[in-house]
Formats: C-alpha cells, structure tokens, sequence
C-alpha cells in the first residue's frame, strides 16, 4: 500500500493544475482520480473498446508510450465514429496509477463520474 502512494505521489505532479487565463486548467489525469473515487471507470483496450461500441464511454484517455501502435490505434476513430471525447496522454504507467491499479495501462473509459471536470478539460 506505501509503494502505490509513493508511485502515485512520485509520478503526479500537482503541477498539471495550472492558472491560465483566471481559469483552472484540469488535466486528464485529475479527471481520471476524481471519476475513479467518484464514479465508474473501465481499464485496458478491451473493455474501453467495448465501452465506446455500447455508447457508455462518456470520455476515453489513451496512453501515447504503447508499443506496437496498433493495440491501441483503433480507440481514437471508433470515439470520433460515436463522438465520445477523448484525449492521450504521454505515460501508461502514470495512467494505470492514476486508475488505481498497480500496473500499467494503455487506455482507460470513464463511464460515470467527474462531469464537471470533463467539461471544463473539453473547453479548454
């Protein structure tokens, strides 16, 4: 348990809030915490694919440091096919911290949960 908040101290920065502007700038890993202490998230390719097949995915986070590519290359055209937003980020590590397991992950869905952050990233 001291290892996991080590990590998650360790590889999250509380630099990713920024002031720009007079708005808070959210990043996707603080959308990510609050819908994984508030709502409902699913982790992995598989069940994020799945999740954006069924139209339950409400924002889908992809990692950009997957090899091969192509684990993952679908994710982005089926979220522009069913307009779910979505973004990358640079670390699968950092993403399955943030997610709340002890491995990494290539691509998480958040089903339910953090709505109001999810906004404010989209306007940003």
């Amino acid at each position: 348990m001291t290892n996991k908040l080590f990590l998650k101290k360790s590889l999250i920065k509380k630099s990713n809030k920024s002031l720009m502007g007079g708005k808070q700038m959210v990043s996707a890993y603080d959308i990510l915490e609050k819908a994984r202490k508030t709502g409902k998230i699913d982790k992995g390719t598989n069940e994020v694919t799945k999740a954006i097949e069924r139209n339950e995915a409400k924002f889908v986070i992809v990692a950009d440091d997957v090899k091969p590519k192509e684990i993952v290359q679908h994710i982005p055209l089926l979220c522009k096919e069913k307009n779910i937003p979505y973004t990358s980020v640079d670390s699968k590590k950092k993403l399955g911290v943030v997610a709340g397991i002890n491995v990494s992950t290539s691509s998480v869905a958040i089903i339910k949960g953090a709505e109001k952050e999810i906004e404010i990233f989209l306007k940003s």
